[in-house]
């Protein structure tokens, strides 16, 4: 009797398929980066498709390994950056730190190989594209609201680059999802029914396109003045009391060298606790607000009083030439970041980083009221940093807003994650917001990417990363709702849904 060797042939064969579906993954994400990142993900995902069929035994676990391993692929090239923060300005373990980016990869690529089971459990029919692509909205809507979401890197921000960005205004990023995964398997197609998917590929481009000549939001008044300071200091810094005293003094100053009807600093630009900043610093930027006519947004670590005891939050600390003041707590928190989830502490024990668990804010909170040098205002939206990946939650603020918003504001801070393609991945999905809802937006950031976005999410002007900067400039308010902010995600959602639901009722009969 002849023994099989301890490595066979149809092992290296899958160990090989599977190789190649690690690579792809990993192009995928790559891709994103390129100017027409977009463009380029469709016959990538094409290309995972024909690896899959041609790979995989066509059942359920088949193609759920397989689609874990390509998602794992996406996700490493994708979060490899959060090495950075755990290891490098954490004081991470190397290995611990490692580990965690894999642990998160994986478990990110779990949603991605969930949706991929469509394809053999639905059994390859001319519908299998349109089920594929509505099990991969679904499983990327839980993504990003199961253990409160982390939607990072989703294929929507890559359609800016892409042909259906157009969209977004209409039905969202879920749709540009959707669109994506459903080309690319007609692309697939195209030598079976040349015809049929030829025109299904074209025609949604097309459609895709003219959606482009929509408008739904419409310039309000004159521009206003405006300047987004950027400091530029290392994450390293934020915990040394004399670093601290510098970067405050720096932004400060840099504050009250000239006038502007809105003056915007980054997230916890003022990394101390606003009631132990020194000692009349708000009230001497409040009296250059109220000299100059001048509206300035600070980020601040600010406090909320409960029934125990004190919490920090992650704050945006308005000042008003009429005196009032203004305040956002960031609502959405970063799970371990800004919040420890329960049972977690032991590894928020291993950094040597102080504040991880913040209060959240109130998801209702009003916008930023920004009074003007003609004796009218306008009102801003704010997002502090994480909260900008959240399309439906941002519409949903915009909708359910009494006073109408005019203006998006984010303010971040990627100093954690060094020179890194995090903050240009940041910036796509602030360019995606501003195309859903059909507003400018202003990016403040420590060290990047500083920049104004128009309604149409194209990038205006921006300053470049890791130099210490101001972006001084003129931006138009825009008024008006995007169908998106008034339906939000149930259009695409509910799309999905039926044809899931068609699909098993399909795969009964058949």
């Amino acid at each position: 009797m002849v023994k099989k060797p301890p490595f066979s042939s149809e092992k290296r064969q899958r160990a090989l398929a599977l190789s190649g579906l690690l690579i792809l993954g990993a192009l995928l994400a790559g891709v994103t980066e390129l100017p027409y990142g977009g463009w380029i993900q469709i016959p990538i995902l094409s290309l995972i498709w024909w690896h899959l069929d041609r790979t995989t035994t066509h059942t359920c676990k088949s193609y759920f390994q397989s689609g874990l391993i390509f998602g794992l692929g996406y996700f490493v090239i994708g979060l490899w950056w959060l090495y950075i923060s755990l290891h490098d300005v954490g004081g991470m373990n190397s290995i611990l730190s490692c580990a965690a980016v894999f642990l998160l990869s994986t478990y990110m690529a779990l949603y991605f190989s969930i949706a991929t089971m469509a394809i053999p459990y639905f059994k390859k029919s001319v519908v299998t594209g349109l089920l594929l692509a509505a099990s991969w909205v679904a499983m990327e809507f839980l993504r990003g609201y199961l253990f409160t979401g982390f939607p990072w890197m989703g294929l929507a921000e890559g359609q800016i680059n892409g042909p259906f960005a157009a969209l977004a205004p209409l039905l969202g990023g879920l749709a540009c999802t959707f669109l994506t995964i459903w080309i690319s398997w007609e692309l697939l197609q195209l030598s079976k029914r040349p015809i049929v998917s030829a025109s299904l590929v074209i025609g949604s481009i097309l459609i895709a396109q003219l959606a482009g000549l929509l408008h739904f939001t419409q310039a309000l008044g004159q521009p206003i003045t405006v300047r987004i300071i950027q400091g530029n200091f290392e994450q390293s810094l934020k915990f040394n009391p004399s670093a601290i005293a510098k970067q405050i003094d720096f932004y400060a100053t840099e504050i009250t060298k000239a006038p502007a009807e809105l003056i915007v600093i980054p997230e916890t630009a003022f990394p101390w606790p606003q009631s132990n900043l020194p000692a009349g610093l708000i009230n001497y930027l409040q009296s250059f607000v109220n000299a100059s006519a001048s509206n300035v947004l600070l980020g601040v670590i600010g406090e909320a009083a409960n029934q125990r005891n004190i919490q920090y939050t992650n704050r945006a600390l308005g000042l008003s030439p009429k005196g009032s003041t203004y305040q956002y707590d960031k609502s959405h928190l970063v799970p371990f970041g800004e919040f420890i989830p329960p049972g977690f502490h032991w590894f928020v024990n291993a950094f040597q980083v102080p504040l991880s668990d913040f209060a959240r804010g109130d998801t209702a909170q009003t916008p930023f009221k920004i009074d003007l040098q003609d004796q009218t205002s306008i009102y801003a939206a704010i997002t502090i940093c994480y909260e900008d990946v959240f399309g439906g939650e941002l519409a949903a603020r915009i909708r359910d807003s009494k006073p109408e918003v005019n203006l998006l504001i984010n303010m971040t801070n990627l100093a954690w994650f060094g020179q890194s393609q995090a903050p240009s991945q940041q910036l796509r999905l602030s360019q995606l917001r501003s195309l859903e809802t059909g507003l400018p937006a202003l990016r403040a950031t420590n060290t990047g990417i500083t920049a104004v976005l128009g309604p149409d999410g194209k990038v205006l002007q921006s300053l470049p990363e890791f130099t210490q900067a101001t972006l001084s400039t003129q931006v138009q308010a825009y008024s008006g709702k995007t169908p998106y902010v008034i339906w939000g995600n149930f259009p695409i959602l509910s799309i999905s849904c039926l044809l899931l639901i068609w699909g098993l009722i399909r795969r009964r009969r058949f």
